[in-house]
């Protein structure tokens, strides 16, 4: 899995904002939604990695947020695979608005039986 990438875009809305999500009172993209889409890189990074049945959990996020984005900006989120070691997968992750840098910073997933989870 080490090297695997993924990039995944969103085009920031009304529900995308600190206002949404409650976690400011500005109407930019909120750092809640940056994790969330970094996450979505991640997942999509590993998707053809995993064995039929086993799925990913989120267990641990260090985040940058550098940047503010405003309503009706693209961002693209890029995980790429850092390390994997038994069922723990880490990541390096970049967000950008154009050729600008919203937010960096480093996920881990731990591989799971999907159906542990109900799923």
């Amino acid at each position: 899995m080490d090297g695997s990438a993924a990039e995944v875009s969103l085009v920031v809305g009304d529900g995308d904002t600190a206002i949404a999500h409650g976690s400011g009172d500005v109407p930019v993209l909120s750092t809640p939604r940056v994790l969330a889409l970094s996450e979505q890189a991640a997942v999509a990074a590993i998707a053809d990695h995993l064995p039929p049945g086993r799925t990913s959990v989120g267990t641990h996020a260090v985040l940058h947020h550098v940047k503010a984005t405003q309503v009706g900006g693209v961002v693209r989120a890029r995980a790429v695979v850092s390390n994997s070691s038994g069922r723990t997968v880490s990541f390096e992750f970049t967000v950008k608005e154009g050729d600008e840098t919203v937010a960096y910073g480093t996920h881990r997933r731990v591989v799971v039986d999907r159906e542990r989870f109900g799923g």
